[in-house]
């Protein structure tokens, strides 16, 4: 498995650990159409690479992801194919999310800096998360856009601390990530790889014929729950929050004035991600 990509980094750095890096640090791998393709494609390379036996996710610069690419066209260039019509993009991110859920072999997720929105979807869609201590967590969308296309928070972090996620948009650090369950561990920012790396090793001891299974079983009784049934009824509520006038409206104020001015006005009044003092002192 020696392909290239243009939006994704690929390295081995251990035998039997494949590890994609999220290329995109300018703009904070936002998650394109294109990076996501590139994304799949080396995620189901590596379910079928009998060298491979457990996948690493990880973000170049600053962060893991600050979510899906608003500047972008998401409705062009699909990474896979889904149906169309009505609630489509909702449907087609939560089927990416169970594209890695399904996956034969385990793969982990390496968080640090912002994990926002669809970043916080694709973490949650790997098998294990290990966080920065620092790291920042969040669905700030819920504030002018809709609810989480993948309506994971209430699974993994309970309804009291969803709700209260979900009312304000609030991030979580990742210590707090790890309390409340979202992560499996949190590390000071300089560990983080390391422990990773760690973690991933334990892992690929187990034979993937056994590994693939240990992994379902979990799963099954996840879904025995009822939780890919809840994730998938939660995508017609996205659908549902873009027809409001609150969502047509941010989205016009987006398009004539840029996207960076309609995110600084959200975020102003509570004075966290770009609009924080510890923010604008970086940027």
């Amino acid at each position: 498995m020696n392909q290239t990509y243009e939006n994704i980094l690929t390295d081995r750095p251990a035998r039997g650990i494949f590890r994609i890096t999220l290329n995109r640090p300018n703009k904070r791998n936002a998650l394109g159409n294109y990076l996501r393709r590139d994304l799949f494609a080396a995620l189901e390379a590596a379910d079928v690479d009998s060298d491979v036996r457990v996948t690493v996710i990880r973000g170049a610069g600053s962060c893991f992801s600050a979510g899906y690419d608003l500047g972008a066209d998401l409705s062009k260039d699909l990474a896979f194919h889904s149906a169309g019509g009505a609630g489509y993009w909702a449907r087609h991110a939560a089927e990416g999310c169970f594209r890695i859920w399904d996956l034969a072999k385990p793969v982990i997720a390496q968080v640090h800096g912002y994990c926002l929105a669809g970043g916080t979807e694709l973490a949650a869609s790997c098998d294990l998360v290990y966080v920065a201590d620092d790291a920042q967590i969040g669905y700030p969308a819920v504030r002018s856009i809709s609810p989480p296309d993948n309506q994971f928070y209430p699974w993994v972090i309970g309804m009291r601390r969803a709700m209260e996620m979900m009312l304000t948009g609030d991030s979580i650090s990742g210590q707090q990530a790890a309390e409340w369950g979202f992560a499996n561990a949190s590390f000071p920012l300089a560990e983080l790889e390391s422990q990773v790396l760690r973690m991933a090793e334990r892992v690929a001891k187990i034979p993937p014929d056994i590994q693939q299974i240990n992994k379902r079983a979990v799963h099954r009784q996840m879904e025995a729950m009822g939780m890919r049934n809840g994730i998938r009824a939660g995508t017609e509520l996205q659908a549902l929050s873009l027809q409001t006038a609150s969502h047509i409206a941010w989205t016009t104020k987006a398009q004539t004035e840029g996207i960076k001015s309609a995110l600084n006005e959200r975020d102003g009044a509570f004075g966290d991600y770009r609009t924080s003092d510890t923010e604008r002192t970086t940027e």
